[in-house]
């Protein structure tokens, strides 16, 4: 567990700190919000989607509070703020001032999954429930080469992998800062196929042009993490 602020560390530039929380572990009254944070949540209209965000929240400043030796007294939180930028990515600030951080969140079935790197890491995570999909989905999304994982992969592991596709080019498109706005064929998706226990590779190329995205993937009960980052990193490190 990183016990400083990982900006000054010597594998700053090649690790990824991950944690997952639930909507249990999201205190009640929101203190831990600051003003503007707090204006923000005071306007979603809808109830999941303030649950939604403010898990996301609640999330990341836990991993960075932890990645940036703040401590975990939730009164501190208010001053440590998770502001989206106008494209949509989240940025963190402490104190009004830019964190020494790159930040990713995803939630998911009552889970957020939040990955933190050192700043200037273009990073994206996302995670996916492991279910069937629509029988055009894979066709009308995924490349040719990707058609031709699902292909390979046994039947009993084409949902996992469906899913696994979709996040890392979820992931992907995030560290891009261009979320589902941009074509998800322009990202084609190689992940490793020999699953093993914990963090398996992948790595994903921007068609057309020569930039490729390294990532990691793994299970975590019935969905499928994924994390993208250019420059490359280790396997991710969970904080507690």
């Amino acid at each position: 567990m990183p016990d400083q602020d990982f900006s000054t560390r010597s594998d700053a530039k090649s690790t990824v700190y991950w944690l997952t929380q639930t909507s249990a572990d999201v205190p009640v009254d929101d203190s831990w919000l600051s003003a503007r944070e707090q204006a923000t949540a005071g306007k979603m209209y809808f109830e999941k989607r303030r649950r939604d965000w403010r898990l996301g929240r609640w999330t990341a400043k836990r991993a960075i509070s932890n990645c940036l030796a703040l401590g975990s007294d939730p009164s501190f939180f208010s001053r440590l703020e998770i502001i989206a930028a106008a494209d949509g990515a989240p940025g963190a600030f402490l104190e009004k001032e830019p964190a020494p951080v790159s930040l990713s969140i995803s939630h998911s079935a009552e889970l957020a999954f939040c990955c933190v790197a050192a700043p200037g890491t273009a990073l994206g995570c996302d995670l996916e429930q492991i279910q069937a999909r629509e029988p055009n989905f894979a066709a009308d999304y995924f490349t040719s080469e990707e058609l031709g994982i699902l292909e390979r992969v046994p039947s009993m592991e084409r949902a996992l992998f469906t899913n696994l596709i979709w996040s890392a080019k979820e992931s992907v498109l995030k560290a891009l800062r261009e979320g589902l706005r941009r074509d998800t064929r322009s990202i084609q998706v190689q992940p490793a196929e020999a699953r093993r226990e914990g963090w398996n590779p992948l790595s994903a190329a921007e068609i057309g042009t020569t930039r490729v995205f390294h990532g990691w993937w793994r299970t975590h009960e019935d969905l499928v993490l994924t994390v993208a980052t250019d420059p490359a990193a280790s396997p991710p490190v969970e904080v507690s």
